[in-house]
């Protein structure tokens, strides 16, 4: 692996800098000095250097499959060649069609009706349009309220953001849409989180709540896994309130927990499920909603149509990367992979928590793990926000990119580094991931007193 400041680089790329808006990035960094990533293999990415990072984030909890598949560029050039796109308005074609016969076969229970976006807050989007209008063609036009976790990320489009719990996020763009609210998540109160749920639709009038939308393990937050028995719980609870359950599986679908929905591993059957990331493990852009016999059913019973739609949602291409995606993970074992492997990643990164003292807690599943630090000093006094951002911002960040790991550092609550690799990632490379992060760590440590 070659570290940071090896190899050349024309810097070419660099022209364009001050003509694009990148996501998510503070103003505040210099965007000219931030990698430009240039190719993958695997587990791994390339920048314009020649620096190899393992690419811990699976891009942003997405390439399931890996960098580089030549299968998927493959077949997305043999369908361009074939129909490079026709929409799903009033008009219908192949490759759609059997993504959908897919999806509705690997789909829990009785999930078998399909309608395609192309992002993860489009079907987050979808799923509020869905049950608001389901519960008014069900002859409840007066439910409309959704409920959601604090700190959950659902999206950015204004629906989205509005069952997104993280204020901050939302401040720049209030007033939002209303009818939306805020219970505790798992981490905040693991005994009565579900109850939570129950007291704000009855607070808010369960003839009037339309949706509980949750993510199967939360993103935000850090990875956060929910106790025994709280899926079912939040089950029984919307089933006696007539209130529909969404699993917000944008994140956790196609393998990240070890299985096609993520949901599975909670025993419980949702009445929709969102998707997008991992459907094309990102070599394309794509999501969509997976919604229950009893929804689809109800709409084409008693609604003229699903009022609902893009232009580009089951876009042929998408949908020809997607089914071979899919086929990839079904041939190569991926989901048993994630479940074999499970074990030896979650030990690997036990081992902060056992040799670090700044380190709070290790949690996660599958491949998809958190680190949860401490942000204070050896003496336990809390770092001051410029001393947040100098360690935390700075040292730590800085030593896991230059150890060659791009994975996350997130503070939307407690300060975590969260990992999502590959599911194509073998023992070496998970090891790996817990060596960078060993000796990130330690340096942060040094700097804050922990170490002499």
């Amino acid at each position: 692996m070659r570290g940071l400041g090896e190899g050349g680089g024309s810097g070419t790329w660099r022209a364009g800098v001050e003509n694009l808006m990148l996501h998510f990035t503070p103003y505040s960094e210099d965007w000219a000095k931030l990698p430009v990533i240039v190719s993958g293999e695997g587990a791994y990415v390339t920048d314009e250097r020649g620096n190899t990072y393992i690419d811990g984030l699976a891009g942003l909890f997405t390439t399931q499959v890996g960098h580089g598949r030549e299968e998927l560029a493959g077949v997305a050039a043999e369908q361009m060649r074939e129909l490079g796109f026709f929409p799903n308005w009033s008009f219908q074609h192949p490759r759609s069609l059997e993504l959908a016969h897919k999806i509705a076969s690997i789909a829990p229970g009785d999930l078998n009706s399909t309608f395609f976006v192309s992002s993860g807050s489009e079907a987050v989007e979808t799923v509020i349009k869905l049950s608001r209008q389901y519960h008014k063609a069900n002859g409840e036009p007066g439910r409309y309220k959704v409920i959601s976790r604090d700190v959950a990320y659902h999206g950015t489009t204004m629906g989205a953001l509005s069952v997104t719990g993280l204020p901050a996020f939302k401040a720049p763009f209030e007033p939002l849409p209303g009818g939306f609210f805020h219970v505790s998540n798992t981490q905040q109160d693991p005994e009565g989180a579900a109850e939570a749920i129950e007291r704000a639709i009855e607070a808010e009038g369960s003839d009037q709540v339309a949706a509980v939308i949750l993510e199967p393990v939360q993103n935000a937050g850090g990875c956060l896994v929910p106790p025994e028995g709280y899926w079912k719980r939040v089950r029984e609870i919307c089933d006696r309130h007539g209130v529909l359950l969404v699993s917000d599986a944008v994140i956790c679908a196609f393998g990240r927990l070890g299985e096609w929905f993520g949901i599975e591993r909670f025993g419980v059957v949702p009445d929709m499920t969102s998707f997008a990331k991992g459907v094309t493990s990102g070599y394309l852009p794509m999501g969509g909603v997976v919604v229950s016999d009893r929804i689809a059913n109800t709409l084409r019973e008693r609604a003229q149509m699903f009022s609902h739609g893009s232009t580009f949602g089951g876009h042929p291409v998408s949908s020809a990367v997607a089914l071979k995606n899919i086929e990839i993970i079904e041939r190569e074992g991926l989901l048993g992979h994630v479940h074999d492997l499970e074990g030896h990643f979650g030990a690997e990164l036990e081992r902060m928590a056992e040799g670090h003292p700044i380190v709070r807690e290790v949690r996660g599943m599958g491949f998809f793990w958190a680190v949860e630090i401490k942000p204070e000093r050896a003496d336990g006094t809390l770092l001051r926000e410029e001393e947040y951002q100098k360690y935390f911002k700075g040292v730590l960040s800085r030593a896991l990119l230059e150890g060659g790991l791009i994975c996350r550092f997130d503070d939307k609550d407690e300060p975590v580094i969260q990992y999502s690799p590959a599911l194509v990632s073998d023992q070496e490379v998970l090891s790996k991931i817990a060596d960078i992060t060993d000796r990130a760590l330690t340096e942060l440590e040094r700097q804050l007193g922990y170490r002499g």
